[in-house]
């Protein structure tokens, strides 16, 4: 008889064990998720700008403040500007609309437009200049006039979207071609300077570098340099410069000489190396 009810006293623990077994894992509590690191917070928020379809909108990644800075132009609208907003996304807002520089007018003249001479670049014996790609994109030749009697030379190449440089040839030798600068990246807070066939000379400083911009109904491009340097139609192509130092080529942005605005320039450096060319 005591073998008997040891037994039956070892089962009923054993049934009880079970049973506050299954119950524990019926109401134990799920262990907290796991964050995601700052990391792969910053990859997500720079992965859904860049696979945005919003335009009018410029953005670079700022890695020290762990997050993705997006500067919207007046075209975009509440919902679109709600729908960039996420976690590790600041976005800011700009008046003006963010689009290439082109216009009508002088300077250099292709096709019924106007844009600006760069910087000029030789390669073995022969001279060219390096201006914007959208406007390398719409004309074949280029002139010093606006009825086209004095030749300067054709196009030799352009990337437009994407970059935004283009390569004109000087084909006519009684131009000059005066030079006097050396290429050079940027840094943020230099202190640099445009010049434009509209507006002429400006200043002012460098906020971001690897910018990219989705042009309101012109394509997107990346790696610019973004400032506050003011610039208007007509100064695309133009160069930027610190001193003798060649920085950029204006692209595009907002904003006026009046009342200022962002501007975004195709650093020379690039443009240089993508045609073997040599700034002088």
């Amino acid at each position: 008889m005591r073998i008997e009810r040891t037994s039956r006293v070892r089962r009923i623990g054993q049934l009880i064990a079970v049973v506050s077994a299954v119950a524990a894992s019926l109401y134990a509590v799920p262990a907290e998720a796991k964050a995601p690191s700052p990391a792969a917070q910053l990859a997500a928020a720079q992965s859904a700008v860049e696979q945005s379809a919003v335009r009018g909108v410029a953005w670079y990644t700022d890695a020290a403040a762990g997050k993705v800075v997006v500067t919207a132009d007046s075209t975009v609208s509440a919902k679109d500007l709600a729908s960039l907003q996420r976690d590790g996304v600041q976005v800011n807002r700009t008046s003006g609309v963010f689009r290439p520089l082109l216009s009508a007018g002088d300077a250099i003249y292709g096709g019924q437009y106007r844009c600006s001479l760069g910087f000029n670049v030789q390669k073995g014996g022969s001279y060219y200049f390096l201006t914007a790609g959208h406007c390398g994109k719409v004309a074949k030749s280029w002139y010093t006039n606006s009825n086209h009697s004095t030749l300067i030379g054709p196009t030799a190449g352009y990337s437009f979207p994407g970059n935004d440089y283009a390569l004109v040839q000087y084909t006519n030798t009684s131009l000059s071609h005066p030079g006097g600068f050396t290429a050079a990246n940027a840094f943020v807070g230099e202190r640099v300077t445009r010049d434009g066939s509209t507006t002429g000379i400006h200043s002012g400083t460098v906020t971001a570098l690897n910018v990219t911009v989705r042009y309101s109904g012109a394509g997107k491009v990346g790696g610019l340099i973004q400032t506050n340097v003011c610039a208007e139609p007509g100064d695309s192509g133009g160069p930027l410069y610190d001193g003798t130092k060649a920085i950029g080529i204006t692209s595009g942005g907002s904003g006026d000489c009046s009342s200022g605005g962002t501007t975004f320039f195709q650093p020379v450096t690039e443009a240089a190396s993508a045609y073997g060319v040599t700034i002088y």
